[in-house]
């Protein structure tokens, strides 16, 4: 449990804890000159004697409160440690007080007289009070900030777990289809094959590079993916047309690692792999209001038959937006019966 005064935590209520006291105490001299016939000098010495020690005596009654809280203490145990604490930091206020105004007031018997001291013993009792609730008041707003700051980090942990798991679902796919690939190349032409694994090293080294960094680039993530799209060029050979129209200007955009390997996946599993004819991938990048549009189509004949669906990649890509950027709804798909286009928006800050 954090005990430090929130005097000192925040300097911000500790300035306008003494803007407070200082228009109150300026008041009641202005009340007491005018009103009470009081000189300046007794008005200022009954003032400070009693109001302003109470201000700084009362700011001890932050530790009672810290000491005495209603989770963990019954009702009467906390109304009695209130009561034994209002006792002795009102003895001490009035102490202090009687002190002062004998030591400064011309006649104090007759002060004393005049004011009642049990008029002091109640409004110490009053402001004892005052004090309960405004304290009492901070310290919840102070747990409630705190529930609020641990919920942040709670679901930050959450979306760092789902991010990963996520990853650790695109990895395994990308790697079991391009193993696919190289195994039907070993026998038939082992140079390629030796190209393909030495591209997919690189591949796997820069998803690794990047684990820890959620977002790469656009100039490396395009880099890395035209990696994948060489494998599996040496694969499909001239059935795969993969060109590329890309705005300088979003080479620097911000984009998450490994977001567009499974648009390119889903590219040519749908588009390549039963195509009798050559199929162009095509990626275009702009630079928009809404931050890099990266636009990933590929053409495919539409009388071949191929698997049909959305499939895991895509659905990842939805879940990596959502947890990201709140917003699954950055990545667009249409599909004319001719090409199938995907736009994909990523926000810059």
């Amino acid at each position: 449990m954090d005990f430090r005064h929130p005097f000192i935590t925040n300097p911000r209520i500790a300035i306008y804890y003494g803007l407070f006291w200082g228009v109150a105490a300026v008041a009641n001299i202005l009340v007491l000159t005018i009103s009470n016939n009081f000189n300046a000098v007794e008005a200022i010495v009954q003032v400070c004697a009693f109001m302003l020690s109470f201000a700084v005596i009362g700011a001890a009654i932050w530790y009672v409160i810290k000491f005495s809280t209603l989770e963990n203490n019954s009702f009467w145990r906390v109304v009695f440690a209130h009561a034994i604490a209002a006792s002795i930091i009102i003895f001490i206020w009035m102490y202090f007080g009687v002190v002062t105004i004998k030591l400064f007031h011309p006649d104090p018997v007759g002060w004393f007289e005049q004011n009642r001291m049990a008029n002091g013993i109640f409004t110490g009792y009053a402001m004892y009070t005052i004090y309960v609730v405004f304290f009492y008041a901070i310290n919840y707003y102070n747990g409630f900030k705190e529930k609020l700051r641990s919920e942040g980090k709670l679901k930050a942990l959450v979306k760092e777990a789902e991010l990963h798991a996520l990853k650790s679902q695109i990895n395994p796919h990308f790697l079991f289809n391009s193993l696919n690939s190289i195994s039907s190349l070993t026998m038939t032409d082992p140079e390629k094959a030796q190209e393909m694994v030495i591209n997919l090293s690189q591949l796997m080294r820069y998803s690794l590079k990047h684990d820890q960094n959620e977002k790469v680039s656009f100039k490396q993530e395009l880099e890395n993916n035209k990696l994948y799209l060489h494998i599996e060029k040496v694969r499909f050979g001239k059935k795969l047309n993969p060109s590329f129209e890309i705005d300088e200007k979003s080479f620097k955009a911000e984009i998450p690692n490994m977001i567009l390997q499974p648009l390119y996946e889903n590219a040519i599993k749908y588009g390549v792999y039963e195509a009798t004819d050559p199929v162009d991938v095509k990626t275009v990048s702009t630079m928009t209001e809404k931050g890099l549009e990266v636009i990933i189509s590929n053409t495919y004949d539409p009388n071949v038959l191929s698997k049909k669906g959305e499939g895991i990649g895509l659905r990842n890509i939805r879940e990596r937006l959502q947890i990201i950027y709140g917003n699954q709804g950055l990545l667009k798909i249409s599909d004319n019966k001719k090409e199938f286009v995907v736009t994909l928006t990523i926000p810059q800050k």
